[in-house]
């Protein structure tokens, strides 16, 4: 099986594909590229993001095609993505980071920046904090409630469909760090920089 991680120029993917590599234990293909055909031809599809909306969104349009392939592998072809970080945020229509951008779309909703409650609470929400699972989702097979997971970001996916949403966390208010549609995963918190429970959750995605 191949899982190709999605490098896009989108800043250090370097944890990530240790991670993965790391669960994979030769058993699994991991590719890093942004080559259209390898991506195609791939069984599951990583896109990883770091940096702003707007940064990450210019840097998949900077690369002829990968968008529309893109599409192609989880729309069309409905095979299984996970997003994380920024991967996830642009799973959203519009983002609201820097000036208003167009997102992939395949979640209704919009990506705003996390209400501080005037200063109440810290921008950007780093460190670990809890995920409450709201729905049985399958990368979180074992995983226990209440798990810490690692957060850097400073904006949150507001989908307008609740029924995508597979884990929340408290910060300020209850965030969206999971979602589950259909074949498209995509988590806020870095699985890849939460110790042995985020590589469960990338093992639970490798396995699918």
């Amino acid at each position: 099986m191949n899982v190709t991680i999605v490098d896009y120029n989108s800043g250090n993917i370097s944890s990530v594909i240790n991670s993965f590599k790391e669960v994979a234990k030769n058993k699994v293909n991991i590719k890093v590229t942004s080559d259209l055909e390898k991506i195609k031809s791939s069984d599951k599809v990583v896109l990883p993001g770091q940096g702003s909306f707007k940064s990450c969104v210019d840097a998949l349009n900077n690369i002829n095609g990968l968008v529309d392939t893109l599409n192609e592998f989880a729309t069309n072809n409905k095979k299984p993505l996970l997003g994380i970080c920024v991967g996830l945020q642009m799973f959203a229509e519009v983002g609201y980071e820097e000036i208003e951008t167009k997102g992939l779309g395949w979640i209704s909703g919009r990506v705003s920046k996390i209400d501080n409650q005037d200063g109440k609470f810290k921008l950007p929400h780093i460190g670990w904090n809890q995920i409450n699972i709201v729905k049985d989702s399958q990368i979180f097979k074992g995983v226990k409630n209440n798990s810490h997971m690692y957060f850097v970001h400073s904006y949150e996916l507001v989908p307008n469909d609740k029924s995508v949403v597979s884990a929340t966390t408290d910060y300020s208010s209850n965030i969206v760090c999971s979602v589950e549609k259909e074949n498209i995963f995509g988590t806020q918190f870095h699985p890849e920089k939460s110790d042995k429970t985020g590589l469960k959750i990338i093992d639970n995605f490798i396995n699918l």
